[in-house]
């Protein structure tokens, strides 16, 4: 075998020196060029193009899709955060569908199909009210998705219990939007207003007014009143106007105070005084150019210069000059006489300024603001730990300091040196019922037939239990028995091999079955022991 290999060796050899070095470029140029072509073809044909399968999932349906491609073995690629999964470009049709058959991606969340595909009888009022408000908040939420602008939206909707009598009011729903907007959409005020008009129709007993939409920046869309102030009358114009900015400074204070004590600890109320007079004036002002010096820019300047000198002087000017006095006969001088003049005029020119002024329709003349303190903390063994006098104090500065800083920048500067900020404020500490910041569920009282019932119910579930664990250790137990008779009978029909008969005796050929019953029975063999165990 090695003289073949050092014989090939040395024909290639004599085969390569024997060429020239033309026939040896061209032999290498070659074997490059197909190699390139080689790892060209490979390339090209190993590596597929991605392509999104979904788009903006979240991480659940990420997940839930993820394990569905390994168990299948497609490659795939996350990116964006974890919310844009991709797959081979060739794969994205028959995934689409044979995902979509599995019901993947499935986000969780209930919609009207769970009715028709979840129909029973076994279900509670209490527990068809929660998967029937579950399904409305997610069939709403589709809705407003479908709006253009917005990404997503998380849609939470308060339903009033139904009144017991007829003579009992009906309660109002509200609802709690958070929508995710496209990065640089500005909502117009008209979509604003259809947006709140389909959220009151798609909700029974729920008004525009309980609807609250904000984004996920925190910032709230508040419906605007169709036709303007040219359309509306005087009074309903600045009771809006005047509702609106209480409305305002009362949800910037309420989110500020509730992260400092707590959104559910603290009520903000808020009382506006407007001025709504108007003003229009018209001002024309002069003012200088160089204000410091006060002094306008000269435009043209006029110098006159007059000097006499000789005999006899000049007559003078004529009529009274400014140094004779009238009515007194002046006297003639004569000799020799000189006479000088100097008259220098400057025009400057200065800024003429017109202003036509409209005031403001309404100004903040005076602020009332009204702060309740939940000052019940927590409760120790039932008992209610209440805030103490110094850290009320503590809360109270705080407060206080914030209220001062919002109405000395909300009130109007012609009405703010009559404003005294600590007489505008009133901060009360005191201990809120339980029904505020959420709804506790109304307790019922149990009838005593169903405590008893329940009692009967349990003791005869625990006897069941009982009887049936004692029937079953009585079953294995038997099991055992006969599986040891029976494999003790036939292995002592059969001849152990190997053992002379002179030498089998009782306690040989049984330790001989007993390791042989080991070996091809051992859940037999450990019965059988468990068995002797409990014996012992």
């Amino acid at each position: 075998m090695k003289k073949k290999i050092v014989e090939l060796k040395d024909t290639a050899v004599s085969f390569w020196t024997e060429r020239t070095k033309g026939q040896k470029g061209i032999f290498i140029g070659s074997a490059a060029i197909i190699a390139i072509l080689i790892f060209t073809i490979v390339i090209f044909s190993s590596g597929s193009k991605f392509v999104p399968l979904y788009n903006d999932l979240s991480v659940q349906e990420v997940s839930q899709i993820k394990e569905e491609l390994d168990s299948r073995g497609v490659s795939y690629e996350v990116e964006n955060g974890g919310s844009t999964i991709k797959v081979p470009e060739s794969n994205v049709d028959s995934l689409l569908v044979d995902l979509a058959g599995q019901g993947i991606p499935d986000s969780g969340n209930i919609d009207y199909s769970f009715f028709s595909e979840n129909a029973s009888w076994g279900i509670t009022d209490n527990e068809f009210s929660m998967i029937k408000l579950d399904a409305m908040q997610t069939e709403l939420a589709n809705l407003v998705k479908g709006v253009e602008g917005i990404d997503s939206a998380e849609v939470m909707i308060n339903m009033p219990e139904e009144p017991v009598f007829v003579s009992d009011s009906a309660q109002e729903a509200s609802a709690s939007i958070v929508i995710s907007t496209q990065p640089g959409y500005d909502f117009k005020g008209d979509q604003i207003n259809a947006l709140y008009h389909l959220v009151s129709q798609a909700v029974p007993n729920l008004t525009k007014e309980n609807i609250a939409i904000m984004n996920q920046y925190f910032e709230y869309y508040d419906q605007e009143s169709p036709g303007g102030t040219g359309q509306e009358n005087t009074y309903t114009y600045q009771q809006n106007v005047k509702k609106d900015i209480e409305k305002d400074i009362k949800q910037r204070l309420q989110q500020m105070l509730g992260a400092m004590v707590g959104r559910e600890n603290v009520i903000v109320s808020v009382t506006a005084d407007v001025d709504f007079t108007t003003e229009n004036r018209v001002e024309e002002l002069v003012e200088p150019v160089d204000i410091d010096e006060m002094e306008g820019l000269p435009v043209s300047i006029e110098s006159i210069e007059e000097t006499y000198e000789g005999n006899p002087p000049v007559g003078g000017e004529a009529g009274t000059g400014d140094e004779d006095i009238a009515n007194y006969e002046g006297t003639d001088q004569g000799g020799d006489g000189e006479y000088e003049r100097s008259k220098e005029t400057i025009n400057n020119e200065y800024n003429r300024i017109r202003k036509e002024i409209a005031e403001s329709p309404y100004k903040i003349r005076d602020l009332g603001i009204q702060v309740a303190v939940d000052e019940l903390k927590n409760e120790q063994e039932g008992e209610p730990q209440y805030l103490t006098a110094q850290e009320q104090e503590t809360v109270t500065a705080g407060i206080s300091s914030i209220l001062d800083s919002i109405i000395t920048t909300s009130i109007n500067g012609a009405y703010a040196e009559e404003v005294q900020p600590e007489e505008k404020t009133s901060i009360v500490f005191q201990e809120f019922s339980q029904s505020f910041g959420s709804q506790q569920p109304t307790e019922q009282a149990v009838p005593v037939w169903m405590y008893v019932a329940g009692g009967l119910l349990i003791a005869l579930v625990a006897l069941l239990i009982i009887l049936l664990v004692r029937k079953r250790n009585r079953g294995e137990k038997e099991e055992i028995e006969q599986t040891t008779e029976r494999t003790m009978a036939v292995e002592t029909e059969e001849e152990v091999p190997g053992i002379e008969r002179t030498e089998n005796s009782e306690s040989v050929v049984r330790k001989k079955q007993l390791e042989k019953m080991a070996k091809e029975n051992p859940e037999d063999f450990a019965k059988l022991l468990r068995s002797w165990i409990s014996d012992d």
